[in-house]
C-alpha cells in the first residue's frame, strides 16, 4: 500500500503520520519528492483503514500495490535511484562503464587492462576473482588474491571495483570492494541476499539465465528487505531455444525494468552474446534502449585468456566501442 501526501505537508506532520503507521507494526518506507512526498506501507496492510487514511487532510490518496516485490517497486519510490560508488552515479541520467577481464590472472594483465580501459572513458572496472565455471575442471579464479590483485588496479588508476561473490563464507575478503556483484547464478541464493541486505554496498545483481523479470526484482527485494537499497539491475542475456549467440540479450527487459523500478539496470552484452563481433552492435543498442551502464569484458590479449576469451574485446576493440555508443547516448538524448 501506498500513501501519497499532498504538498505542503511538514515534516512534522509526516513524521506524526509515519509513527501512526507504525504503532500498526508496518515498515514505512519514505520517498521524498520535489512536489509530493510517497510513504510505502510494507507488512499486514489489511489492517489501516483505507478510507480513514483517505480522509486525512494531509493524504491527497492511497493505492494498494498489488506487486509482490515493494521497496523496487516505482510505485513506492517514484524518483529513479542514483547510486554511488566513489566519484561514480549509477542511474538517473549518470551512465557507467564498466569494464575489465572476465577473470583477473595476473598484476601485470589487471592493471594494464584497468590503465587502457579508464583511458578510453571506463569510470568501473570489473574483474572476476571468483569464477563460476560450468566445468569443474576449468579455470576457478584466484579467489582473495585476486581481490588483491584488483584493489592494486585500483590504487594505480582510482577506478572503483567490482566483482562477483560466490557464498556467504568468503564476504569478509569483500571488505575493501566497491560493488559486489551476485552472478545470474546466485541470483536466487537467498541466504547470500539477505546477507548482502545487511552490508551498504552497492549490489550489481545480474538476472538469471532462466528468470523473469519479476523474479529479477523479487531478488533485489530480499536484498532491501534487510535495509540495502544500493542496488544495480543487470541485464545479461537469458536461455531461450536459439543456439547461435551464448544467450539471447532481451533488451526490452531494459525498458519494462524502468517501467517497473526506480532501480537503475545495466547491460552485459558479454556475456549475452558469448561473441565478440556482437558485442559493440549489442552495447549501441542497449544505449539506445537508455540503459543506465554497460559491462564490457575486456582483455589485452583474448585468445589467451583463461576464461570467456571468445567474448573479450581487446582494449582498441573497447575504445572503438565506447566512442560509438557515446554517440548513440548523444543521438537519442
Amino acid at each position: 500500500m501506498i500513501a501519497v501526501l499532498k504538498h505542503g505537508t511538514t515534516p512534522d506532520q509526516t513524521a506524526h503520520l509515519v509513527n501512526w503507521l507504525k504503532a500498526m507494526n508496518l515498515d514505512v518506507h519514505i520517498s521524498e519528492g520535489t512536489e509530493v512526498t510517497v510513504l510505502g506501507l510494507i507488512g499486514d496492510t489489511s489492517r489501516v483503514d483505507m478510507d480513514l487514511l483517505k480522509s486525512l487532510e494531509i493524504v491527497a490518496d492511497v493505492k494498494r500495490v498489488s506487486e509482490p516485490y515493494k521497496q523496487a517497486n516505482r510505485k513506492f519510490h517514484p524518483k529513479d535511484t542514483i547510486i554511488q560508488c566513489g566519484d561514480v552515479r549509477i542511474g538517473g541520467g549518470y551512465f557507467a562503464m564498466i569494464a575489465g577481464p572476465c577473470s583477473v590472472e595476473s598484476e601485470e594483465q589487471i592493471i594494464e587492462v584497468a590503465k587502457a580501459v579508464k583511458e578510453s572513458g571506463a569510470n568501473i572496472l570489473r574483474g572476476g576473482a571468483f569464477k563460476p565455471r560450468t566445468s569443474p575442471y576449468a579455470f576457478q579464479g584466484m579467489k582473495g588474491e585476486g581481490i588483491k590483485l584488483l584493489l592494486e588496479a585500483k590504487k594505480e588508476t582510482g577506478l572503483p571495483i567490482v566483482t562477483e561473490i560466490m557464498n556467504i563464507s568468503t564476504l569478509d575478503l569483500f571488505s575493501d570492494v566497491d560493488i559486489i556483484q551476485v552472478g545470474a547464478r546466485n541470483m536466487q541464493n537467498f541466504d547470500l541476499l539477505k546477507e548482502l541486505g545487511k552490508t551498504r554496498k552497492p549490489i550489481l545483481l545480474k538476472r538469471g539465465l532462466a528468470n523473469t523479470i519479476q523474479e529479477l526484482l523479487m531478488s533485489a527485494e530480499y536484498i532491501m528487505s534487510e535495509g540495502n537499497e544500493n542496488i544495480i539491475l543487470c541485464e545479461r542475456g537469458i536461455r531461450t531455444f536459439e543456439t547461435a549467440t551464448r544467450n539471447t540479450l532481451d533488451l526490452a527487459a531494459v525498458s519494462v525494468l524502468h517501467e517497473l523500478s526506480h532501480l537503475p539496470v545495466v547491460v552485459d552484452p558479454s556475456h549475452a552474446t558469448g561473441k565478440a563481433k556482437l558485442v559493440a552492435p549489442m552495447a549501441c543498442a542497449a544505449a539506445a534502449a537508455n540503459c543506465d551502464g554497460l559491462m564490457i569484458e575486456v582483455h589485452n590479449n583474448p585468445s589467451c585468456a583463461l576464461c570467456d576469451g571468445a567474448q573479450s574485446l581487446t582494449p582498441h576493440q573497447f575504445d572503438e566501442l565506447a566512442h560509438r555508443v557515446r554517440l548513440v547516448r548523444e543521438a537519442v538524448r
